[in-house]
């Protein structure tokens, strides 16, 4: 088998730093790790620059995540295949993935064995789908416990607002108040009202301490 050039990107260093580990020590595979990143923006500067064999990708990234990130990925490197490695193993996020392109979608709970077989599969034009992940809901399914869920992870929270509140909220946390948010996006104070109120909803806080107070616990920006 040939060298296969592959980007890793998965926002924690020694995560990456024990996946390269454990891939170069296979003789089945010859991966040659050319970069390795954190960022969706620096990720999708490396595709363009190195049109890589191989992306190994989880979803929770700096700026962008990688649903959003697969499409344009894909756009700069067509050819490339893409493994989603991830703890997100809710249905919902397995069909995203695999509608914005990816080749495989597996756990980071799962072995290494797996991921290797994911890479053969991927490279071989195939398909990989961990064990015990689905793109449709389970017969198990509890919209209740989704729901509960969403409160406990910071990638499932930042989902819940839109671009436009994200944006808001990240100047929200600069101590801008609705005027001077409203001149710095074009937009009218009532609209800035607005959002805010959504945001706070959303997040199930009361008041702006308590926001901001949220958000830089929970690296929302």
């Amino acid at each position: 088998m040939s060298t296969i050039d592959t980007i890793i990107a998965d926002k924690q260093v020694l995560f990456r730093e024990g996946l390269k580990l454990q891939l170069r020590n296979t003789t089945e595979l010859r991966l040659n790790f050319i970069r390795e990143t954190e960022s969706s923006e620096q990720l999708l500067q490396y595709v363009a620059a190195h049109k890589p064999n191989l992306v190994i990708l989880d979803l929770n990234l700096s700026k962008d995540d990688g649903i959003e990130v697969l499409p344009k990925l894909l756009k700069l490197s067509p050819y490339t295949k893409v493994i989603v490695l991830t703890s997100y193993s809710n249905h919902k996020f397995v069909k995203g993935a695999m509608k914005s392109g990816a080749d495989g979608y597996l756990l980071k709970s799962h072995s290494i064995e797996d991921l290797k077989d994911a890479i053969l599969d991927v490279l071989d034009n195939r398909t990989y789908l961990g064990a015990g992940l689905h793109i449709t809901p389970p017969n198990n399914y509890s919209t209740t416990s989704e729901e509960k869920s969403r409160f406990e992870d910071r990638f499932m929270i930042r989902r819940r607002l839109t671009k436009r509140e994200q944006e808001i909220l990240a100047l929200i946390t600069q101590a801008k108040n609705n005027k001077e948010i409203a001149q710095e996006l074009y937009i009218s104070d009532q609209t800035v009202g607005v959002h805010r109120k959504n945001i706070m909803r959303k997040l199930g806080v009361r008041n702006t301490v308590n926001l901001i107070k949220f958000t830089f616990e929970n690296q929302l920006v």
